[in-house]
């Protein structure tokens, strides 16, 4: 079956394109800054929390990695919705993302204090640190180099799963790419562009965020 391409009739929409990607870019780091935050004070209660805490903590890291992520923001803007608590598409799917996000990131950071060398926690007990101390001298700076690498990894994987948000209306790359579609019924053509701009996003992310590991942190490291 032969197919005659007509990028022409796709390039006059680029800009809009464009500013869906910029929106896909401010989806991705409200969710994943969002669900680092989060995820760090998680990992933190499951480590040195009492108890009767570390238990729900658990369950919630165990839930929200193993529920897909669409259903996570389905459920937060129909559901809510039907409650009567109507939460914006984009935020929707902001918390949405930031809840699995918080999830796996948790166990990112678990594996970071895991690393932690004990005799460094050791020593920063007999020079008599407090805990919190310790936390911000030995455990943090450790841990942000330890972790870094698959933590930029998980900000990559976050920008792909931002396309989620188009389900429920949000105007970001591939929701834009569905209005276009609409308009010029030129799919393949519209989502080719598309499916490149999204390498394009991920390829700056990458060399921003390989940038600010090795010149900030002083990680050397391999992302993606």
């Amino acid at each position: 079956m032969a197919y005659s391409f007509h990028f022409n009739q796709v390039w006059p929409f680029l800009p809009y394109l464009l500013g869906g990607a910029w929106v896909t870019v401010e989806l991705a780091a409200c969710a994943f800054g969002g669900g680092a935050l989060f995820g760090l004070l998680v990992a933190i209660g499951i480590e040195s929390a009492p108890g009767w805490l570390r238990g729900p903590l658990a369950f919630y890291r165990s839930f929200f990695t193993n529920t897909p992520q669409l259903v996570k923001i389905l459920l937060i803007f129909f559901g809510l919705g039907e409650l009567g608590w109507f939460v914006p598409p984009f935020w929707a799917a902001v918390f949405g993302l930031l809840l699995a996000e918080s999830a796996y990131l948790a166990e990112i950071f678990r594996a970071g204090f895991a690393s932690v060398n004990r005799a460094e926690l050791d020593a920063a007990e007999t020079i008599g640190l407090t805990r919190m101390q310790t936390l911000r001298h030995v455990t943090l700076p450790h841990l942000l180099q330890t972790v870094f690498p698959p933590l930029a990894n998980q900000f990559i994987v976050s920008i792909l799963y931002t396309s989620l948000g188009a389900i429920i209306g949000v105007e970001e790359l591939t929701g834009r790419a569905f209005n276009v579609d609409s308009q010029t019924f030129r799919s393949l053509e519209i989502f080719i562009i598309v499916g490149v701009l999204y390498v394009a996003l991920t390829l700056v992310s990458t060399a921003v965020l390989y940038g600010f590991g090795r010149f900030v942190l002083g990680v050397r490291a391999r992302i993606f």
